[in-house]
């Protein structure tokens, strides 16, 4: 996992909100606490895609307080080579099944305004734009744009 986060931290530094030289200095002791939090209950959730030998996707999901019935999805990533192969697809229907197991009928997720190429990937599952618009958590100057859609 940790390699999987490197990663996709290097490739998409936009669309995480962590630094790849944090992440870096994490101890692996701290991926495998995370993995374990992670892998039970309805509050968060993370899956990977593992064809054997290297991780090459990831996707997370966590309930909303404030909306009992939305799931927000986060920390959406496919490898390269792996990318428009339907994994990512298969990523997002994990979520979505966990969400509907933890009765949260709708996903939610942000996209950096001019990632046209995750944009596209969303709304060919099924994700359309609210038209709601939130400043980016860790670079104020740029926007996210927000997307839902039934789980």
């Amino acid at each position: 996992m940790r390699a999987l986060r490197l990663e996709m931290l290097a490739d998409a530094p936009l669309a995480f909100l962590e630094t790849i030289a944090d992440a870096a200095a994490r101890p692996h002791a701290d991926y495998c606490a995370r993995i374990a939090a992670v892998s039970a209950g309805c509050h968060t959730a993370q899956f990977v895609a593992d064809p054997g030998g290297r991780l090459v996707g990831h996707a997370g999901g966590v309930a909303v307080p404030q909306e009992p019935g939305l799931t927000v999805v986060y920390a959406v990533y496919v490898t390269p080579t792996r990318r428009g192969t339907g994994l990512l697809g298969e990523l997002v229907e994990a979520v979505a099944a966990w969400s509907r197991s933890c009765g949260r009928p709708e996903l939610m997720l942000e996209v950096v305004v001019g990632n046209d190429r995750a944009h596209r990937a969303y709304r060919k599952l099924g994700f359309t734009d609210t038209g709601v618009r939130v400043p980016h958590p860790t670079v104020p100057a740029l926007q996210e744009l927000q997307m839902r859609r039934p789980a």
